[in-house]
């Protein structure tokens, strides 16, 4: 959530800004703002997209080779124009840009409103450039100190950017629990939430770790120390992804981009790691450590959203293919129940940014008391890559859809080689079985081209249910986290109410709802208890529900039964979530664009949510 832009260099800053601005849009946000600094600091801001903000900016004022720009997802205060970013000390002379939550804003307020200040907004964030201010003028001291001394002083979580209009040759940047990322180019600098707006730019990009701040020099100086003060040598990583990932490539948007973009993202995220021809798999991060994750006597998996679904069919693998115990926490929820965790324990956590506040809370939590982390997550270099003692990154490629799809089906396959490869350790798989799930799963990226050719059979269904205003979503065994999974992505982006449930549970009170306007979505691809989803869907057609049924091909009892059927390629069934989930992406899709919803950019949500 939010976005952060800043650029110091020979360029005009102004251009570069509103376009990496546009670049982060996709993290959702509800107003915008520049400050450019050139003969005096000049600020724009509006509630309203980016497109808004330029309406309002005069171009003959956007000379400045020095800025920072910001979307912002409202938490202190209303979405309007005076509450949106940057937001100006006192005097004038500093402005900031910030992410994050500071929790301890109303005490500091308090202080500085006794020493004279005066606040025009409702934000956390004006009380901390004052806090800034203060201890500028109270300690007497440079502006990279005063940013170092306050940020020791405030408790909750930051990015921040900040400028001088004293000095214009120099940014500082900081960051603790809010992504930070900074691009090196010629003699110039790009500073960012993520980075999406610097790879137009620069491949060179610096991380910075919890608790540091960067003092960034004009003529290309800079130093990243720590909030205690003590310099750091950062390493130097090159983005591995190109400027046309994060294009959308002919596509009307990124979501659609994303749904067709999962063979290859999963081809990539199981490239170099197996063979099924020579019967192997290896996860570097796995197999360093893998004594220590092969005794474990439990796994504890930890994640939110479409993360968390992942970790339910992780559930089901691990605990199926190499018989260890697992249990599966909502990381918002987890550290607050005071959960047992035992230094024999492997935790792990799941997030396709690698930034989501609460599982980071959640980790290390499970890391002070001894447990194992493994991470799993899409962004290189992310808070969580960084924290876990190993991991695996899926390779998706840059998701810029708010509605996740490709880091569902990457996530789902470096599960499903984590099992594997610790059933083949274990000696709970044979070695002829695990050749023949690899087969399988080298297929998958087939299977799921092959499925995205139903896209128009797809919208001819979504036509007719896009004014209905209720869904349910059932499903069985692995397909259950898909019914989860398909009713969050209907519910996202198109605002129809949607639920998912196991299918034998709909006797246990939704079966109430269901009647001639109630549209339900079976998967029912399952071999084991498929005569139990028949006599489901049988319950269902009695009481005049509209069935939609996602089957394999071929199938006839439910076709019988159902209003509309959806045919996918058989496979191996724990590996059916990575084709059962595209129909049900492409039913969402579809319905949202009917209703006239943004799908790459749904109301009220983020992408990364990145406070608790």
């Amino acid at each position: 959530m939010c976005g952060i832009v800043g650029y110091l260099g020979n360029r005009q800053a102004f251009p570069i800004i509103i376009k990496g601005l546009k670049r982060l849009e996709y993290r959702g946000y509800d107003s915008a703002g520049v400050a450019l600094l050139s003969h005096g600091m000049t600020v724009y801001k509006k509630a309203g997209k980016v497109s808004d903000l330029e309406k309002i900016v005069d171009l003959s004022k956007t000379g400045a080779t020095i800025g920072i720009g910001h979307t912002r997802w409202a938490t202190h205060g209303e979405p309007n124009d005076r509450n949106a970013h940057p937001h100006l000390s006192n005097s004038g002379n500093l402005a900031i840009i910030h992410n994050g939550i500071i929790e301890n804003f109303h005490a500091i307020k308090e202080i500085l409103l006794l020493r004279g200040y005066h606040f025009n907004s409702d934000t956390d964030t004006e009380v901390l450039v004052n806090l800034i201010e203060e201890v500028q003028k109270k300690e007497n001291t440079s502006l990279d100190n005063a940013v170092r001394i306050a940020l020791n002083e405030v408790v909750g979580a930051y990015a921040i950017v900040v400028l001088d209009l004293r000095n214009p040759d120099q940014l500082i940047a900081a960051r603790k629990g809010s992504p930070l990322v900074i691009g090196i180019g010629d003699h110039e600098f790009f500073v960012a939430s993520d980075a999406s707006p610097i790879i137009e730019y620069t491949q060179k990009v610096i991380y910075l770790d919890e608790q540091e701040y960067a003092v960034i020099n004009r003529g290309g100086e800079y130093d990243i120390r720590t909030l205690g003060n003590v310099l750091k040598s950062p390493e130097i990583k090159k983005l591995e992804f190109s400027l046309e990932n994060i294009e959308k490539g002919g596509f009307e948007h990124f979501m659609l981009k994303e749904i067709y973009e999962q063979p290859k993202a999963i081809e990539d995220s199981l490239r170099g790691r197996m063979s099924a021809q020579n019967g192997w798999i290896k996860l570097g991060g796995l197999s360093e450590y893998i004594t220590r994750i092969d005794n474990a006597e439990r796994f504890i998996i930890t994640a939110c959203g479409t993360s968390w679904h992942s970790a339910l069919i992780a559930e089901h693998l691990i605990e199926d293919l190499a018989r260890v115990p697992v249990e599966v926490e909502y990381a918002s929820e987890f550290r607050y129940r005071n959960p047992i965790i035992r230094e024999s324990d492997v935790v792990i956590a799941i997030s396709q940014s690698g930034e989501t506040a609460d599982t980071l809370a959640a980790i290390n939590l499970a890391k002070e008391r001894q447990a194992f982390i493994f991470g799993i997550c899409n962004v290189i270099g992310s808070s969580i890559a960084r924290t876990a003692q190993t991991g695996a990154y899926t390779h998706a490629g840059p998701e810029i859809g708010v509605a996740s799809t490709k880091a569902f089906s990457t996530q789902v396959s470096i599960i499903t080689l984590i099992a594997l490869q610790l059933a083949a350790v274990k000696g709970t798989i044979s070695t002829s079985k695990l050749r023949e799930i690899l087969y399988e799963l080298e297929n998958i990226p087939k299977k799921i081209e092959e499925t995205l050719l139903l896209n128009d059979q797809i919208k001819e269904i979504a036509a007719i249910y896009k004014d209905a205003t209720n869904f349910l979503y059932l499903g069985r065994g692995y397909n259950f986290p898909v019914a989860l999974e398909g009713a969050l992505k209907l519910k996202e982006i198109s605002y129809i109410h949607a639920e998912g449930y196991p299918a034998a549970e709909m006797k246990h009170g939704p079966i109430a709802l269901i009647d001639e306007n109630m549209p339900v979505v079976f998967l029912a691809t399952n071999q084991s208890a498929y005569e139990k989803i028949v006599s489901n869907v049988q319950e269902v057609k009695a009481r005049k529900g509209k069935i939609i049924a996602v089957v394999h091909k071929g199938d006839t009892q439910i076709r019988e039964l159902a209003d509309h059927i959806i045919e996918v390629p058989e496979t191996e069934e724990i590996l059916s979530p990575l084709i059962t989930i595209v129909p049900l992406q492409l039913l969402a899709y579809h319905i949202a664009i009917m209703r006239g919803c943004n799908v790459d950019q749904p109301r009220n949500l983020a992408k990364s949510v990145t406070v608790e």
